[in-house]
């Protein structure tokens, strides 16, 4: 089976720092291994990671910090074989928000039923944003597998689902570095 894996990067990250899941200091959530695991013996053709590009916007030290620790991160993440869809970082009233990223989630989940490029996408997201590529794909007659954390699961995402998986902190465990 070929399987295309689609990471929400600012929204699985969210769920990472919830109390109910927080790793310990100094310890990273190991993607390579989490995607390897949700694929098992069948051909991953595509692991994608989207996110909001930082930016420093107000000049300081500590943006630059962020920056490149995030460029640090993403530069690993290429490494390890994964695409980097890069949507925008907007500044809004001393608020930070994160544009372009689920369209593009949107697009590549309609587009690859679309080309017949994979016959499961793995979703990892919980937002509900996406519910109308999820429902193209049963047009399609592509599976999807929607992934996302036991103590705040999206119900609306399980129901337009073909399979979920609900990760505890234990799993997330599991798969720390």
């Amino acid at each position: 089976m070929k399987i295309a894996v689609y990471i929400d990067g600012s929204n699985f990250y969210k769920y990472l720092k919830d109390k109910e899941i927080s790793l310990p200091k100094g310890k990273k959530f190991n993607f390579k291994k989490f995607v390897n695991y949700l694929v098992g013996s069948n051909e991953c053709i595509s692991k994608r990671y989207y996110v909001g590009i930082m930016r420093n916007y107000d000049k300081s030290e500590n943006s630059q910090k962020l920056i490149k620790g995030q460029q640090k991160f993403l530069a690993k993440m290429k490494n390890d074989g994964f695409i980097i869809k890069e949507g925008k970082i907007i500044y809004d009233s001393g608020k930070i928000r994160e544009k372009g990223t689920d369209v593009k989630i949107a697009v590549d989940l309609v587009v690859g039923a679309s080309d017949d490029l994979y016959d499961k996408a793995i979703l990892i997201s919980s937002d509900t944003d996406l519910i109308p590529a999820v429902n193209y794909l049963k047009y399609k007659n592509k599976d999807l597998e929607y992934i996302g954390f036991s103590h705040a699961p999206s119900l609306a995402l399980i129901k337009h689902s073909n399979f979920s998986r609900l990760l505890s902190r234990e799993d997330v465990f599991n798969f720390s570095d």
